[in-house]
């Protein structure tokens, strides 16, 4: 298949999540011998960030403005099996307007799905959504799942909404990676924001103050000068994808945190959390809706609602923590890769039909869908 995506940025992982899901994602379409295209805008803040020279496998195409790149997104679509708009997409209306009027398989990918209803639901504009929202896709895919489904469709006019999870890319994530200079009882990696900000006080910082012989680490972009933190606690303002493996691999045990909006909506699981696990490191986490879809909690994950559950897992026998970390990676490694998830994504695009003939699905359909305001769950493990 060729497909064409216009999207937020894969240079640059700069307090940029999508970044690391896409290069995952891009390899494997490319591995499995995908013929595919990323367009980026090229703006100020990741220009200076840039860490991705060039695609493994895929082309990766930046431009200076919309009107300048016009013409080749116009050519590379007319040849297009899938034509694809992604949220945070700086030329998501324009983009969107072109995709939709495309030959093959029109679909919008909405990494962002609690923060967009959350915008809406307050009556704020959503500068990415397209004109006449998703009218004219032919799938909308969702990094989350459960009732935000079925709202894609029944508010915003989707189709057929289904989820496309977050995953790790073990190339360059795997376990047995240490560095010396990030040792640490417990880790946290994330940038700041406002809506998850109270969760880092209480499961990361306030635990760092109580226990002052224990070393904490936090890494991570714009969190504010004046933060309260102890004299344990290290940061680093940015620990770019190659170093995510040692950051994690060096901490005894790592912390998970989820935003507000999408830890309110549930079934919406951090790529930290299959990066974590990938590398082999316990894994503490808040409490969502739908996480044990995803880990066992008790047995693949340790959750946390306040300050002591962090505590008492810090104070967990060292077996017990590896026996967690050990099943956490077995579980990542047979559901949650970039391969298979790229898999996942030709599978929903190729049932969403269109003009090529030689589209044949690779997976089986998600774990749940919503389509014309019905919803299926069908739970399954692999």
């Amino acid at each position: 298949m060729k497909i064409v995506i216009f999207g937020l940025s894969v240079t640059s992982a700069w307090g940029n999540g999508h970044a690391t899901l896409w290069r995952g994602l891009l390899r494997g379409l490319a591995k499995d011998g995908h013929d595919v295209t990323f367009f980026e805008r090229d703006t100020p803040y990741y220009a200076a960030h840039r860490d991705l020279p060039k695609g493994d496998g895929y082309e990766i195409v930046v431009y200076p403005s919309w009107g300048a790149v016009l013409p080749r997104a116009q050519r590379e679509l007319a040849s297009a099996d899938v034509g694809m708009v992604t949220s945070f997409c700086v030329d998501a209306k324009p983009a969107s307007d072109l995709v939709r009027g495309s030959r093959g398989v029109r679909a919008y990918y909405d990494l962002d799905t609690p923060v967009t209803l959350d915008k809406l639901a307050k009556g704020e504009a959503v500068a990415y959504l397209p004109d006449g929202n998703f009218d004219g896709f032919d799938v909308v895919l969702s990094y989350t799942g459960g009732a935000a489904l079925d709202a894609l469709v029944r508010d915003l006019g989707a189709k057929r909404a289904a989820p496309l999870y977050g995953s790790v890319d073990l190339v360059t994530h795997g376990a047995g990676e240490k560095s010396d200079a990030l040792l640490c009882d417990l880790s946290y990696l994330g940038t700041y924001a406002a809506d998850r900000q109270d969760k880092v006080e209480a499961l990361f910082l306030d635990v760092a103050r109580l226990l002052p012989e224990q070393q904490f680490l936090l890494g991570g972009p714009m969190y504010p000068e004046d933060m309260r933190r102890t004299a344990n606690v290290r940061t680093l303002a940015h620990v770019p994808p190659p170093l995510h493996p040692a950051f994690y691999g060096s901490s005894r045990l790592t912390l998970n945190v989820t935003r507000g909006a999408m830890a309110h909506m549930g079934w919406c699981p951090s790529g930290r959390l299959f990066e974590a696990a990938a590398c082999g490191v316990p894994i503490v986490s808040d409490v969502w809706a739908g996480l044990e879809a995803f880990f066992e909690p008790g047995r693949e994950i340790v959750v946390a609602e306040k300050t002591s559950d962090v505590v008492a897992a810090l104070s967990a026998p060292g077996e017990e923590l590896a026996a967690i970390a050990r099943r956490a990676r077995e579980r990542v490694l047979a559901e949650h890769t970039a391969e298979r998830r790229a898999r996942e994504l030709v599978a929903l695009v190729t049932r969403s039909g269109g003009p090529s003939e030689h589209r044949t699905p690779q997976t089986p359909p998600p774990a749940a869908e919503a389509t014309c305001g019905r919803s299926e769950a069908r739970t399954s493990r692999a």
